[in-house]
């Protein structure tokens, strides 16, 4: 499954996608737990509540939320405006 990755996430990790094995059908958590488990250096990064994700370009509302394989993956780190 490839994982998009946004604003200091990617340049943290040094790139915009990681393909991760994970089984299928899975939840937002379970991809958090797996990129914690791939970049031990940037565990928090991942932690619920420093890493938004987005299913489908749309914001996931819970860590319990589904994930298809055909489902396109995202996390960036939480956004303010002004």
């Amino acid at each position: 499954m490839r994982i998009l990755l946004f604003a200091r996430l990617r340049d943290l990790c040094g790139t915009s996608s990681v393909d991760l094995n994970i089984s299928t059908p899975c939840s937002v958590a379970d991809i958090r737990s797996a990129l914690q488990q791939a970049y031990p250096e940037h565990h928090a990064l991942f932690a619920a509540g420093s890493a938004l994700a987005a299913i489908n370009q749309c914001m996931s509302s819970s860590d319990s939320d589904p994930v298809s394989p055909e489902d396109e993956i995202a996390f960036f780190p939480p956004v303010t405006g002004g």
